[in-house]
């Protein structure tokens, strides 16, 4: 896989179910098991990068007058 290619989350996911599949079917020849290793492991990192920028807009909300200030849960929740 290609760092050129723009690939959303969705998208990474299922291409890192289907390499998960074949390689737990077990008849996959060693070189190709560890082309489809390495792979899953570029889009997992993909899918973690992309979880943490999320992560990181959605930790500050909109405040009332327009400044966006870090999101705090409170003990109840």
């Amino acid at each position: 896989m290609s760092e050129e290619q723009v690939v959303t989350f969705e998208e990474a996911m299922e291409k890192l179910e289907e390499i998960v599949d074949k390689l737990e079917e077990g008849d996959v020849p060693l070189e190709k098991a560890i082309a489809y290793f390495q792979d899953g492991m570029t889009l997992s990192k993909l899918c973690h990068d992309k979880l943490k920028t999320i992560e990181g807009k959605m930790d500050q909300l909109l405040a009332e007058n327009g400044e966006l200030q870090p999101f705090q849960m409170g003990e109840d929740e």
